[in-house]
């Protein structure tokens, strides 16, 4: 496995906060890297890194990326919470980290600016926060990631559990309508008030079951019990809630697992021309297999869905070519509406980029990868 820890090194020697390898929407469009998702999940996964390692650089990396973005103030340059968007929430998790390690006191003010988004968030009827103000009414399942464990986190450590019912409560929801109750498995979306061109006029969920929103919504799962305080069992009945439709999720999921250890991209079609073994979301699940094991939520067999996971993207993407590494088959994004008017059919998902060195994809196969370094260190 050093051939990852080369190719991890490679990447952030080739990336400044200004323009990071792995953020390619940014570099395709030519634009500077701002504080946005796809960077917290890079960012995340270095930190892991170096609590796994110890090795002073990654933590160095991940301080410096995130030192750049911060005023001293709190203030983060290229966020701004009037936008409303969900996805702006995630990187704010890599702030609690480092002010714990370096006690930089703008990263606490940091916290609570990213924190006050949540305030302001419009929601649906059902108490879920939209997934972005251009998309009213809408749930998805990459927001819960998004949104959730930030969320769950502070409460836990700052505003003494207040919010917990919220949380709790906007779970729920996605358990009890985003389910197919014959596969086990979660729409990408839900319209609530069932109004877009995409969504069944019936249901209100969009059409097909998309693997990297299917990830992750399985580590909002995840990442969200990791950070709950039940000391006093007070929520017993809300985390087996969770719990619950974690570990469903991931019995549903190692049905579909491929041969090869890996995902499709529309989970249930594999096999459907076109559909493909895809490497962000497989990266995600064997994350989630992994510390499902690890935490106790998972029997100790199903470590080796994940561990064949790993191993599966490694044969097929992980490549050297004229000496540099590379890691490929990531669906560079997907989502539903907006301004190309995305429609979520089968063809819609076979349409979008594949790219290679994607940190929507090299950030989660990093997290894998620490939860098996995790596992051979113990």
């Amino acid at each position: 496995m050093d051939i990852i820890v080369k190719y991890i090194d490679e990447l952030l020697e080739k990336s400044t906060p200004e323009a990071p390898m792995w953020n390619i929407e940014k570099l395709k469009q030519g634009l500077k890297s701002k504080w946005n998702y796809i960077d917290g999940c890079m960012i995340k996964a270095v930190l892991e890194m170096y609590a796994i390692s110890k090795d002073e650089k990654y933590l160095k990396f991940a301080d410096d990326f995130i030192d750049y973005r911060v005023a001293e103030d709190g203030t983060i340059d290229g966020y701004s919470i009037g936008e409303k968007n969900i996805d702006n929430v995630n990187a704010g998790k890599t702030l609690f980290e480092l002010y714990d390690i370096t006690g930089k006191e703008k990263y606490r003010k940091a916290i609570d600016l990213v924190y006050s988004q949540i305030a302001i968030m419009p929601r649906c009827e059902s108490g879920n926060f939209w997934h972005k103000d251009i998309y009213p009414n809408q749930v998805w399942l990459d927001g819960m990631y998004m949104g959730q464990p930030f969320y769950m986190e502070y409460e836990t450590r700052f505003n003494d559990r207040k919010n917990y019912d919220d949380i709790f409560s906007q779970f729920k929801f996605v358990i009890e309508n985003m389910k197919n109750p014959l596969n086990g498995l979660y729409y990408h979306a839900i319209d609530t008030s069932k109004q877009m061109f995409w969504c069944d006029k019936v249901t209100g969920l969009s059409q097909n079951i998309w693997l990297r929103a299917i990830g992750w919504y399985s580590m909002a799962l995840l990442d969200t019990l990791d950070k709950v305080d039940n000391s006093d069992h007070k929520y017993d009945k809300e985390c087996r809630m969770l719990q619950d439709a974690y570990v469903d999720l991931m019995n549903a999921m190692i049905r579909y697992q491929d041969e090869s250890g890996m995902w499709y991209q529309v989970v249930n079609f594999g096999g459907m021309e076109r559909n493909y073994l895809e490497t962000s979301g497989s990266s995600i699940m064997a994350y989630s297999l992994l510390k499902g094991v690890r935490l106790g939520f998972l029997p100790e067999s199903y470590r080796a869905y994940g561990e064949k996971a790993i191993d599966g993207i490694c044969k097929r993407y992980l490549k050297e070519k004229n000496g540099e590494m590379s890691l490929g088959g990531i669906c560079l994004v997907a989502g539903l509406g907006g301004k190309d008017n995305r429609p979520g059919t089968y063809d819609y998902y076979m349409s979008e980029p594949v790219v290679e060195d994607d940190a929507k994809g090299v950030g989660p196969f990093l997290l894998a990868y620490t939860e098996l370094l995790r596992y051979k260190k113990n």
